[in-house]
């Protein structure tokens, strides 16, 4: 009897009216409260930075990763990294894995490396590609954890540093001491897949990956002390594949990152004079790319590919605007598509090469004698 009534009731016009009025002012408020929240707390490539006890306390389930206590995944890299348990997420963000345009910028000399190195007429070799990339992930999360644990207190005091998992305290340093034990156990693993060479050429560079976060203590210059060591790849992916360094395309490749990495970390830490030492490094890194083109006797697709990244280098050099973080930024971070270009163009070269059967016959010869 009361049901009916109270059924009847709610049928009125006038307090369905009501209802749609109150269900429409309270959406309103949450549709505020969302757009605040994501005002507040997005930043452009990279949300939901904070720890995952402010998340479950400051965002709604939807943007925290979270619907009605489960996590939805996302394939983005930080995606990923919130999709990981509480208590690995901090290790992930020590070695930057939410921001992975280190590791792309640190593995693609590798890869033009190990394309040069290809026999004519022949793809890069799949399994020395796919070790480099595992070591460059590896390599750039140690080089990260040792960055972290050197500066510390300097990233204390930063605004833009101050949520690293070292600083913050999430981590602690015996931690981050065991932690970058086992990544460097991995590469070495990784290393121990190559030849001889090609060993004692790696292990050469980890006195660089050690010492390059003093350097920003004693030199105007850290940047350059990076493009030393972000770009050993370019000696090492040759060796590996060859069993030795050729000197006449390895040097000159390897100038021709590090100027590369001067251009694009100086747009990533803007100084004085930018657009003027930008210009000079890119015609540096250009020459460095014709020569070692041409001591690995590289056909027409790479000297396009080397002129597309020119024009590619120059409009950066033109539209960047150097007052605006954000620009910078997104200039920076299209040095990612530049390496795969000039690698595209290697590997289209290298096939466009006439395999030379001469060289082949004293094989030919032995294996049927």
């Amino acid at each position: 009897m009361m049901s009916g009534r109270l059924l009847a009731l709610l049928q009125t016009h006038a307090v369905r009216k009501s209802l749609q009025h109150i269900c429409s002012a309270r959406l309103s408020s949450l549709r505020g409260q969302n757009e605040n929240i994501t005002t507040a707390f997005c930043q452009p490539g990279s949300c939901f930075n904070k720890s995952d006890d402010h998340r479950q306390r400051a965002w709604p389930p939807f943007l925290a990763g979270h619907s009605r206590g489960r996590r939805f995944f996302s394939l983005t890299p930080a995606g990923i990294v919130n999709a990981a348990p509480a208590s690995v997420q901090p290790y992930l963000r020590l070695m930057r894995l939410d921001k992975p345009i280190g590791t792309w910028l640190l593995y693609l000399p590798c890869t033009w490396s190990i394309g040069l190195a290809a026999d004519p007429g022949c793809l890069p070799d799949l399994r020395m590609l796919a070790l480099f990339g595992v070591g460059a992930l590896l390599m750039r999360g140690a080089g990260c954890t040792i960055n972290d644990m050197w500066d510390k207190d300097f990233d204390k005091k930063v605004s833009r540093t101050a949520t690293r998992p070292i600083a913050s305290g999430e981590i602690t340093s015996f931690q981050a001491l065991v932690f970058l034990g086992g990544q460097l156990s991995l590469a070495l693993g990784v290393l121990l897949c190559l030849n001889y060479y090609s060993i004692a050429l790696g292990a050469a560079s980890l006195s660089l990956v050690v010492t390059y976060p003093l350097m920003k203590r004693i030199t105007y210059w850290p940047q350059f002390v990076l493009g030393l060591t972000f770009n050993w790849g370019a000696l090492l992916g040759w060796s590996a594949v060859k069993g030795s360094c050729d000197w006449s395309v390895c040097l000159p490749l390897y100038v021709s990152g590090v100027m590369w990495t001067l251009i694009y970390d100086t747009i990533y830490a803007h100084q004085e004079n930018t657009k003027l030492w930008l210009s000079g490094f890119t015609g540096a890194m250009l020459s460095g790319l014709v020569l070692a083109g041409a001591n690995a006797d590289q056909t027409l697709p790479y000297y396009c590919a080397v002129c597309a990244v020119a024009i590619q280098l120059a409009h950066q050099i033109y539209t960047v605007d150097i007052n605006r973080p954000e620009d910078c930024w997104e200039k920076f971070a299209s040095n990612r598509n530049l390496g795969l270009l000039l690698f595209l163009g290697i590997v289209t070269g290298n096939l466009w090469k006439k395999r030379n059967d001469h060289q082949y016959e004293p094989q030919l010869n032995s294996i049927s004698n």
